[in-house]
């Protein structure tokens, strides 16, 4: 509970201390998973939805509505958003490190979006990689298996001199297929090549930061042709592609005081995906990012700043996929304020803040929140919240003409000629809104054990829908009808539940943590279209019920420690997924200080089992294998 977090006030607080339901994954936590991905590490987290598609591909969001570019979750790399303004979601395959070089992944659950604007509607992930003094020496590791067929990352972290640590780093892997439940082999092997740098220099008050990352990833993959009609000369098997691209980020620190700074960061970021016939794009973004922390009065904590953000994007266009305009640059620009003003000093304290943002989708939006924390004693706080927050639009929604397929015109409209369904974007499509309301608690038993319990309700609004355009004629060959299904903003949905965590060291050698989540929503749109659409249309049927996590360290001695990891999913009705249970399982050795050999088991319990369908994308869905790995890691 006395852990330091950052992302839910955007200023250094203990856990214990924030209004706000949120989880810390730590460094120790991820290394004893053996959770080769972020993704992956996510699942640890309670309220977070995290199923596999395949080998490349995952659909993570935080209290329901998931998909493959799960549209109301902002993703954060060390503050710096990966969140895609073409789909609205997040390319998971493309957020990567050296796993060793994560300090830790703080999940919020909930609206953030005073702190972090758009689209921290569900819930913010912000991944902290480590300072460049805490990564100093040489650090390797290798190995391979069965599903993870092999991997090696190499880190040095050096010193310019006293003032200035740095770090470089390169890593690669390369996975094995999945294959369908027919168990054909879809195709999609996954390699990837990464690298990056750290530099931080302190000068006095001032704290810098210069880092940047570059990868290179091929991937592959296999469509359904049962699910999107396909001219008969494109090719469904085997298909290739491969993503690249980089980034680099600047941070400024100044601290006056414990409660008195100036931070300045920005950073550039560009990537290049190309996966035929789905598509093409490029996409570039530049972010500026300013704020202010200043103590007034003795009881006003006042927090304030702004931002500009820019877009550009150019996709090409498809058989499939076609985006009017083809090249577009967009511009976000906010300022939001933040009061924590105590009320009862080390006992009391409501915050209040809100957020302006105007975007070239919708124009102005604002986001307020409102939150109370009352600390009766050391070992107990409960808070509540108040929060609206929107998820603008994306450039698909606005702008897209995507090709489904025929439908039996016979049966459905008695008509001749064939008809063809395309779905469509609307440039008059609007923000989606929701009114959050949460409360919490948490209580610390003693220094080995703890609770967290959080609840919300969620009242949704403008969401997204789809409804049928007017029938039209095409005027090149071959002859047919075109129907449009068009986005809308005619959906609404209520949900609510509860999350609980609980962290008890029964022995100084052995810890057991554990998760429940419960999630319950009810979905008002067209029913007809939910297939096209299942983000919203099927949500009440798409994200699990019930999630139950139950993870146990136990260090057997000073050099061997066995790890195990128990999970429980509950069914996914809309693509007829059963509930599964699974365990992942690791054994480490040291027989010296500074070397680890390791033996990983993941999803023991079955040969293979199937988490989810990719939604958007129309690819043969796989399952997930058991898989076996083996590896070393030496820092020296």
């Amino acid at each position: 509970m006395n852990i330091e977090v950052t992302t839910v006030s955007r200023q250094s607080q203990k856990l214990i201390d924030v209004a706000s339901a949120i989880f810390v994954i730590t460094s120790d936590d991820i290394r004893r998973s053996g959770a080769t991905s972020i993704p992956d590490a996510l699942r640890m987290a309670p309220g977070v939805q995290v199923a596999r598609v395949g080998t490349d591909k995952w659909a993570v969001s935080v209290r329901g509505f998931n998909g493959l570019y799960a549209n109301k979750l902002q993703v954060l790399m060390d503050g710096r958003s990966v969140y895609s303004p073409i789909f609205s979601g997040v390319l998971w395959e493309q957020q990567d490190t050296l796993m060793a070089d994560i300090e830790r992944i703080e999940v919020i659950r909930g609206p953030a979006a005073t702190s972090w604007g758009a689209n921290a509607v569900n819930g913010v992930i912000n991944i902290i990689t480590k300072k460049a003094a805490d990564t100093q020496g040489t650090f390797l590791t290798a190995g391979g298996g069965s599903f993870e067929h092999g991997f090696i990352g190499a880190r040095y972290g050096g010193e310019i001199n006293a003032q200035t640590p740095f770090r470089i780093y390169a890593k690669g892997f390369t996975r094995d297929n999945t294959t369908a439940l027919s168990g054909e082999n879809i195709h999609n092997q996954w390699h990837s090549v990464r690298g990056g740098f750290r530099v931080d220099h302190a000068r006095g008050n001032d704290e810098f930061t210069l880092q940047g990352d570059l990868f290179y990833l091929s991937k592959g993959d296999t469509l359904s042709r049962e699910t999107i009609q396909l001219p008969s000369h494109i090719p469904t098997n085997g298909l290739r592609g491969h993503q690249e691209g980089g980034n680099i980020r600047f941070r400024w620190n100044r601290i006056f005081s414990e409660q008195n700074s100036i931070l300045l960061q920005t950073y550039y970021d560009t990537n290049q995906t190309r996966l035929l016939p789905i598509g093409r794009t490029h996409d570039e973004r530049f972010d500026i990012d300013f704020q202010h922390r200043f103590l007034l009065y003795g009881r006003h904590d006042l927090t304030w700043g702004a931002n500009y953000r820019l877009y550009h994007n150019k996709i090409s266009e498809t058989e499939l996929v076609k985006f009017t305009p083809a090249e577009q640059t967009n511009h976000l620009i906010s300022a939001f304020i933040r009061d924590d003003l105590t009320l009862i000093p080390d006992r009391l304290l409501l915050s209040l803040g809100t957020r302006i943002e105007h975007n070239d989708f919708t124009g102005f939006e604002i986001q307020p929140n409102g939150r109370l924390m009352w600390t009766p004693n050391a070992r107990n706080s409960i808070w509540m919240s108040v929060s609206r927050a929107v998820r603008t639009p994306s450039r698909a929604e606005n702008d897209v003409t995507n090709t489904v397929g025929q439908l039996d015109s016979a049966g459905t409209f008695a008509l001749p000629i064939p008809i063809l369904l395309t779905l469509q974007g609307n440039s008059s499509f609007n923000s989606e809104k929701l009114i959050a309301y949460e409360l919490g608690y948490r209580h610390q038993f003693s220094p080995q054990a703890s609770i967290d319990i959080a609840g919300f309700i969620n009242d949704y609004s403008q969401l997204r829908d789809l409804s049928f355009g007017a029938l039209t004629f095409s005027t090149g060959l071959p002859q047919q009808f075109i129907l449009p299904a068009t986005v809308n903003n005619q959906a609404s949905a209520l949900t609510y539940g509860f999350e609980t965590s609980i962290d008890w060291r029964p022995l100084s050698s052995w810890r057991l943590q554990s998760s429940y989540s419960f999630l319950d929503m009810d979905i008002s749109s067209n029913k007809e279209l939910k297939r096209l659409d299942p983000i919203t249309g099927g949500a009440d049927k798409i994200s699990p019920q019930h999630q139950l996590s139950l993870r146990s360290n136990y260090d057997i001695s000073e050099k061997l420690q066995l790890n195990l990891w128990l999970r429980y999913i509950s069914k996914i009705a809309f693509y007829d997924i059963p509930d599964y249970v699974t365990m992942d399982a690791k054994l480490a050795f040291k027989p010296y200080k500074n070397i680890e050999l390791f033996l990983v088991g993941q999803n023991l319990f079955a040969e293979s089992h199937r988490e989810f369908v990719a939604d958007t994308i129309p690819s043969i869905p796989g399952v997930i294998p058991r898989g076996i790995y083996a590896g070393a890691r030496w820092h020296f």
